[in-house]
């Protein structure tokens, strides 16, 4: 029996005996039994949250999850009711077990190792990751050259330099704004191209199934790793590998300060988007029924679409390899064509999948690609360029997102979870299922 297989049988049996005895006790202990449960029920999906996700997040859930589970251990001893902690220690072996059921692994084809690859590093990104992990040396002991990147030096001159002069593969060691420029010269000249998770979050990393915790053995990538081919998203001709946000977030990343405050700088433009009197250009765009909308509080268009408010995987893309944008609009859009701005009240946050996008408007844009601080001229034209770039996954690395078997909704799990206890695969998309 596989590992996957064995770990989904064992979480259903968890979940089961975790349910039982949690029904058993609360009858036989009403209501402080119940206060115990739900108790537990909160600490439990707090470390679920803590798991998945990262940043003020990941600390608001931990801190949720602790004291969850501390006033619970303190009714339980108050009550005598210490057979809670038995259902508690149940539910969380059960999750580490549904996690490792859903874990993907992509199989890639093998991929003949380069002759003579370049890596590209930026020596402050990170907090320094790549003189901490000492990347240059490393880069030499497989083979390939590294070029450290100084202050003002041009990086797509020297991309292009190193592939004039012979490099057939090319990596970048740094933040995803640099990981755009390398990818999108490695795509246009058909090269395969490496991402080295040296910079501070590492978003396209993480999407594409590398180890974020394993700098070093990214590089393995061009020693023995294997090949996928994956998208890459354009905004009026400039490449990025994550995303494109515009309205208050973009907003806050143009501000002085943003870089040393980024949670006070984006409390602050939002309360001057509140007011009006921090707002950035009317912006319009027409949504997935063709009709055209006006005013958000945010838009995010992203290279395939991310994993929104689940505590499972969210803030992830499942696929990175599905030809289309993401679009996400958060805050009411008002102002239906036609209808004298008295549209019917939508949902606060809609999200959907196109090929193409554009938002037009009346003055220049600010936006962040990618995290960095731009002003686009409109209208502002999105596209989707589908498998063109060739990325090398080093072999002991996942080479597929977290989030790509991970269940949209609870109910899913347990079905999921119950194929792949029967040997079945996920209930997912053919083409994924192919590939994972």
């Amino acid at each position: 029996m596989s590992g996957s297989r064995s770990a989904a049988l064992g979480a259903l049996v968890l979940i089961a005996l975790a349910i039982g005895l949690g029904v058993a006790f609360a009858g036989e202990q009403f209501p402080g039994g119940l206060l115990v449960a739900a108790l537990i029920a909160v600490a439990t999906v707090a470390v679920w949250y803590a798991v998945v996700r990262r940043g003020a997040i990941r600390a608001v859930a931990l801190a949720v999850a602790s004291v969850g589970a501390a006033v619970a251990v303190i009714v339980a001893l108050a009550d005598g009711k210490l057979h809670w902690l038995l259902v508690a220690g149940v539910l969380a072996l059960s999750s580490v077990c549904a996690r490792a059921a859903f874990g993907a692994r992509l199989k890639l084809p093998a991929a003949p190792r380069p002759e003579r690859p370049v890596l590209f590093l930026n020596p402050k990104s990170g907090g320094g990751k790549a003189e901490r992990f000492h990347l240059a040396d490393e880069a030499r002991a497989r083979g390939i050259e590294p070029v450290v990147l100084e202050r003002g030096d041009d990086l797509f001159e020297l991309v292009r330099d190193a592939v004039a002069g012979g490099a057939d593969a090319l990596a970048m060691a740094g933040g995803d704004g640099s990981q755009a420029i390398v990818a999108s010269i490695a795509a246009e000249h058909g090269l395969p191209y490496a991402c080295i998770p040296s910079g501070t979050r590492n978003h396209f990393a993480l999407d594409l199934g590398v180890d974020r915790d394993d700098v070093v053995g990214a590089l393995d990538a061009f020693v023995d790793g294997g090949e996928r081919r994956v998208d890459l998203a354009e905004v009026n001709g400039r490449v990025f590998v994550n995303n494109v946000s515009l309205g208050v977030y973009a907003e806050a990343v143009q501000r002085e300060g943003y870089r040393e405050a980024k949670l006070r700088t984006l409390v602050g433009t939002l309360s001057d988007w509140q007011r009006d009197d921090g707002r950035g250009p009317a912006m319009s765009w027409h949504g997935p029924g063709g009709h055209t909308h006006r005013e958000a509080l945010a838009i995010l268009v992203s290279n395939n679409r991310y994993r929104l408010g689940h505590a499972v995987g969210s803030g992830t893309r499942p696929r990175i390899d599905d030809g289309m944008l993401g679009v996400t609009v958060a805050g009411r859009p008002a102002g239906r064509e036609g209808s004298r701005g008295l549209g019917r009240p939508q949902r606060p946050w809609r999200e959907w999948s196109a090929p193409t996008f554009e938002v037009d408007a009346e003055a220049p844009v600010p936006a962040g690609i990618d995290g960095e601080a731009v002003v686009l001229e409109p209208p502002l034209r999105f596209g989707i360029r589908p498998g063109v770039l060739r990325v090398r996954i080093a072999a002991r690395h996942p080479g597929a997102s977290p989030s790509a078997l991970m269940p949209e909704h609870a109910y899913q799990g347990i079905v999921d979870l119950a194929r792949i206890a029967a040997g079945r695969s996920a209930q997912r998309s053919p083409r994924a299922r192919s590939q994972v």
